[in-house]
């Protein structure tokens, strides 16, 4: 069973990428992840102070981080970095933060963006004027780990 403090507040979801970090939040009751934004990455790591804005904010108690495997389940340079993001995270904010596999997240934010064009364009990977790819992307991966832990709940782990 979960703890008092895991299953009440907002949960942060990102999906970190080299350039720029997709946003999600749930909503308070742990039901829903709603997109909301990228941040871009810079070499002054304020991506931190964007991140620590939004958990001031929107009052977020975890943050999930998406952990980038490979198909088969192996980790390589890009799930190290995630690693060490969430490490990060971790001493800069003293909250709770999980990493979640999040293979093929992007992939699946492109296809419901294009499946909802009207055109059926499937060239809009890096559209931005009209949907944060990164941001639906930290949702997907953000739902998936709220669902995993309603599951667990109602099994009473």
């Amino acid at each position: 069973m979960m703890d008092s403090n895991q299953d009440q507040g907002r949960v942060l979801g990102l999906d970190v990428g080299e350039r720029r970090i997709g946003v999600a939040i749930s909503d308070p009751e742990r039901q829903f992840a709603l997109p909301l934004r990228s941040i871009e990455r810079d070499r002054q790591n304020g991506e931190f102070e964007a991140i620590a804005a939004v958990v001031r904010e929107d009052d977020a108690t975890e943050i999930v981080v998406g952990l980038p495997l490979s198909l088969s389940g192996e980790s390589g340079p890009q799930a190290e970095n995630s690693v060490g993001f969430a490490e990060e995270l971790k001493q800069r904010f003293g909250i709770m933060v999980h990493l979640w596999d999040e293979r093929l997240s992007t992939s699946e934010a492109i296809r419901r963006v294009s499946d909802q064009s009207p055109s059926g364009n499937r060239r809009v990977r890096r559209k931005r004027s009209e949907v944060d790819i990164d941001a639906l992307a930290a949702s997907i991966i953000l739902q998936a780990f709220l669902d995993r832990q309603r599951l667990q709940m109602q099994a009473g782990e």
